[in-house]
């Protein structure tokens, strides 16, 4: 499909150029891209990666990894799937498989078959929370009603790796999220053994976002032009958002001390209620650790 072929509803060019990327088979190079648009390239890359957090060619990158974990699931080769996401060769895939994959692109196709992944649940005041871990680190740490619906909630991840229940008691890595968890909560006192490693799917704006969160002290919050400031991307406020919105390690990576610039609360993945009485707790406590 040529770029010049592609309709689109978007108002401004930098949407514009965002939706020529994701309609567009191949990566489109930043010249054509910018002419498309009627910026030029360089004007383009800086308010492109302003908006959305990464340069077009990593955007376009995303949406081809995105494509390519369609195939798998759908049942493609690894080699078919390579190709008909648009990628030139495997290699590129290889490099880039683990951060996104979290697992080797055969293993993602099996949905996790191999993998182990064990879990502990503990009950909150916010409803039942899931802390599950690889052997490479913490995977999830998930809110919701019930183990039951947790669990479904893993598995949609590793459809096919073995997942076990352990007692926290006996899984170190399991044990110190438990401890943090309870600190945050103002339930025990806070340790200064350092975490567990994480084992996540993402990109490097994601790490640099969810690392910014795990500075805001308990008590405080930020707005997401201020996250944005702070990981050197002042007009990615936008991207800010929606790294918070796909985190999966609940209260540890403390994406519910993000609120909009005029104080209101914004969104939440696992619910305002909850995001509130997070809140509260935490400004009820704060003053008794400081």
């Amino acid at each position: 499909m040529s770029l010049h072929d592609t309709e689109t509803s978007a108002a401004d060019p930098v949407a514009r150029a965002q939706e020529l990327i994701a309609a567009s088979e191949d990566a489109p190079k930043l010249d054509e891209l910018a002419r498309a648009v009627g910026l030029s390239a360089g004007h383009l890359q800086r308010r492109f990666r302003a908006r959305y957090g990464l340069s077009p060619a990593e955007y376009a990158t995303s949406r081809r990894i995105d494509r390519f974990k369609r195939a798998l699931r759908d049942g493609d080769s690894v080699t078919e799937a390579i190709y008909n996401a648009g990628f030139g060769s495997g290699s590129r895939v290889y490099e880039k498989s683990d951060p996104l994959l979290g697992m080797t692109p055969a293993s993602y196709r099996r949905g996790g078959a191999g993998m182990a992944v064990r879990y502990t649940t503990l009950a909150t005041p916010l409803g039942e929370l899931l802390v599950a871990a690889t052997e490479r680190g913490i995977c999830a740490i998930l809110i919701g009603r019930d183990e039951a619906e947790l669990k479904r909630e893993l598995a949609k991840e590793y459809p096919a790796a073995q997942i076990e229940r352990v007692d926290a008691g006996r899984d170190e890595w399991l044990a110190k999220i438990i401890a943090k968890v309870h600190a945050d909560l103002g339930w025990s006192e806070a340790s200064d053994a350092p975490l567990p490693p994480f084992d996540l799917r993402a990109t490097a704006f994601q790490w640099r976002v969810w690392q910014a969160l795990t500075r805001i002290p308990a008590g405080e919050t930020r707005s997401y032009s201020e996250i944005a400031e702070a990981i050197g991307q002042p007009r990615a406020a936008r991207a800010v958002a929606r790294a918070c919105a796909t985190n999966r390690l609940a209260i540890v990576v403390p994406c519910h001390r993000v609120v909009r610039e005029d104080g209101s609360l914004g969104g939440y993945r696992w619910g305002m209620a909850r995001k509130r009485r997070l809140l509260a707790r935490e400004a009820e406590v704060a003053p008794r650790s400081a």
